[in-house]
């Protein structure tokens, strides 16, 4: 849905409300000038802004007011009263700001408040000229803007391996495999974006080789380029099984959107989808594919869907919401070859298929880690500022294992809006800002017309607790270890899960004071 479809609702803010129908701390939704908007009053100041989340057109008046901030129920973004700034991804774009008065106990919305950006941090002595991302996903589109807007004037490089700008990953197996987001709903800012913010944005231009001594890139076509930081945002690869046929021209992967264009156009002169991997990814391509038409069998070598990550009363729940559209389960197994009208399993049964889409999980990108001589610990290690074991270069995104204040233990985690906020604080601590990398880690899946929140991280649990009811699909469900809660899952109570990140991001405040 478009920002401009959003409806408009509540009172007129033009025409005026009274000012005892504004309560301190509380959102009031309405409209003026025909846009929706919010009113909102933190103690003697009153704020007007955009209704509408700038990320995927979520609702804010049902998020939460935190500070001087607003998150969106749906996926944790956070938008500033006072400027409007997207202070925390995944939104990277402003909601509109406007100019508040109150007079004779009424409150009226008047002028738009004009675009100022908000102050940059005065730069530090060393503050790099030159600054180079490998990586043009989540975390190196995500740090090149930060950058931007922390007030940096120096150069920008990204060097990208893939073919096209950085997009919506999180979409591609969503909306954008099932035929209900257009093309234009996919890139996350227009081409000309990053020409106007001086951001030298170079596609299927592959880094081989990093020079720490002098302080260069070597491409793979020979040509080298200095830079004074550096950001190592590689992200991961898709894990390539080693089948008989795999290579055959109707197998497909799901990591970039030119994947995503292939498997759409291949999905529709398909019947009959094999998916090989029962994990998020698996999952949602075959809700996408189902709802394309496909008849669609998943193979998946677990026995209980989903059951390390989200529990086994979860994952029988999957399972039975997928087979109520029709999916077909053979979960124990594991594929021994594919043919062109096939796919062929460790337990002797042969499935149909003209279409096959493997998604058993990814790999961090660490060759240039390596061979840079990075400390690597199951991923690329850095400190709490992000900062790796070399002078000088940073890493962000899913390559990244850090030292993660709420467990007590370094993660790693394969997360899009975890991967965008490493790449904006590491875009912070390049410019000598020192700001520790503590975000509660969030995701989310959509299958079908369900949708499931995760707050935390709990990498192993002992306990699970639910409370409300998952079949009717309202409810929390706390993970914790030794009693202690790690991460909490939502289905339909967007509001408990915003409530549950600040209460997580409490916990740590209270403890470092």
């Amino acid at each position: 849905m478009a920002s401009d479809d959003f409806p408009i609702s509540g009172p007129d803010f033009a025409l005026g409300v009274a000012a005892t129908d504004v309560k301190d701390g509380e959102m009031l939704l309405g409209h003026a000038y025909g846009e929706p908007m919010i009113l909102v009053r933190r103690g003697s100041e009153l704020f007007a802004v955009g209704a509408v989340c700038t990320h995927w057109n979520g609702p804010l008046d049902e998020g939460l007011l935190v500070d001087d901030t607003v998150r969106c129920p749906w996926h944790h973004a956070a938008f500033s009263l006072r400027t409007g700034e997207a202070v925390r991804a995944p939104a990277l774009k402003p909601v509109s700001t406007w100019q508040v008065d109150e007079d004779d106990g009424r409150i009226y919305v008047r002028d738009r408040a004009p675009d100022t950006a908000p102050p940059a941090p005065a730069a530090t002595t060393g503050t790099p000229r030159s600054i180079v991302i490998i990586g043009g996903g989540a975390a190196g589109s995500a740090a090149a803007e930060a950058l931007r807007s922390s007030g940096h004037e120096g150069s920008i490089t990204i060097f990208s391996a893939d073919a096209d700008a950085p997009c919506d990953r999180p979409n591609l197996s969503k909306s954008y495999l099932d035929g209900s987001a257009p093309d234009d709903w996919v890139p996350l800012r227009p081409a000309e974006f990053y020409a106007e913010q001086r951001i030298d944005l170079r596609l299927n231009s592959r880094v081989g080789a990093i020079d720490t001594a002098r302080r260069e890139v070597q491409l793979e076509d020979g040509s080298r380029h200095g830079y004074d930081a550096l950001l190592l945002a590689t992200g991961a690869n898709p894990v390539r099984l080693p089948l008989p046929g795999a290579d055959l021209p109707h197998v497909h992967y799901l990591r970039s959107w030119a994947d995503a264009r292939n498997l759409v156009a291949a999905a529709a002169k398909a019947r009959r989808a094999v998916v090989i991997g029962a994990s998020f990814i698996g999952l949602e391509v075959a809700a996408s594919l189902r709802k394309r038409g496909l008849e669609v069998d998943v193979v998946g070598r677990e026995t209980v869907l989903m059951e390390r990550v989200l529990g086994a009363q979860v994952g029988d729940f999957l399972k039975r919401l997928h087979e109520q559209h029709g999916v077909r389960f053979h979960l124990g197994v594991t594929p021994e070859s594919i043919s062109e009208q096939a796919v062929k399993l460790s337990s002797g049964e042969s499935l149909a298929a003209d279409l096959v889409v493997i998604g058993v999980g990814v790999r961090p990108a660490l060759e240039l880690a390596e061979q840079a001589g990075l400390a690597i610990d199951k991923g690329v290690k850095v400190d709490e500022y992000l900062q790796t074991s070399v002078p000088g270069i940073f890493a962000a995104g899913d390559i990244v294992r850090w030292p993660d204040p709420h467990s007590g233990e370094p993660i790693r985690v394969e997360h899009w809006v975890v991967a965008q906020r490493l790449g904006q604080v590491a875009a912070h601590n390049m410019l000598g800002q020192r700001e520790r990398f503590d975000m509660v880690p969030f995701f989310w899946t959509e299958q079908y017309d369900f949708g499931l929140a995760y707050v935390g991280h709990a990498e192993r649990f002992d306990e699970i607790k639910i409370d409300g009811d998952l079949d009717k699909r309202d409810c929390r469900i706390s993970y914790r270890r030794a009693g202690k809660e790690l991460a909490a899952a939502f289905v339909h109570r967007d509001l408990d899960g915003l409530r549950t990140e600040v209460e997580f991001e409490n916990a740590l405040a209270a403890g470092q004071a």
